[in-house]
């Protein structure tokens, strides 16, 4: 299955359902009332006024399947769905939707051990207390690979242990 399939089964149908009515009360709306009362629109041929009739709701249309995409990837990553639905929908011109794409949180991974969904940003999983990240010997705050020290507690991370038990420093 390919990767936008996938993204597009996150959209509610409930979003869907809206975007299908607000795509054809749009179409109706422009075809029946703003084309044929405008003094400037209704000169035009026909193929223009079919192509605005349809082509301008459909502009609206993907607006608000973005926003019911914003809700439901909030809610899956485990962020502030509802404060992310609105700002998506009140900031102008889509940039609510732009920075949610832009600042949204990784999506959770499972646990190995329990397959609990556990954010990225967990060490350990809160269900069993597995560890899904490289935690530091000394405070066991989460770290990054390749980090010679400890971003949480300034302890060295270049000691590592031998097969016969010894500490000894790695050479970087």
């Amino acid at each position: 299955m390919s990767r936008l399939r996938q993204e597009l089964k996150v959209i509610p149908l409930a979003a869907w359902i809206i975007t299908l009515l607000v795509y054809g009360g749009f179409v109706v709306l422009s075809s029946q009332v703003l084309i044929p009362r405008d003094p400037e629109l209704s000169p035009w041929p026909t193929l223009p006024k079919i192509l605005f009739s349809f082509g301008i709701p459909l502009i609206v249309a993907v607006l608000v399947l973005l926003i019911g995409y914003v809700y439901a990837d909030a809610r899956r990553r485990g962020m502030r769905y509802v404060l992310w639905t609105l700002l998506a929908v009140f900031i102008p011109n889509a940039i609510g939707i732009i920075l949610y794409f832009i600042l949204r949180d990784p999506l959770p991974q499972p646990c190995p051990r329990c397959g609990a969904a556990v954010a990225a940003k967990f060490p350990y999983c809160p269900s069993c207390g597995t560890a899904v990240a490289q935690t530091c010997p000394n405070c066991r705050g989460a770290v990054e690979p390749g980090w010679p020290h400890c971003a949480h507690c300034g302890a060295s991370l270049r000691a590592v242990r031998t097969p016969a038990g010894q500490t000894e420093e790695r050479d970087r």
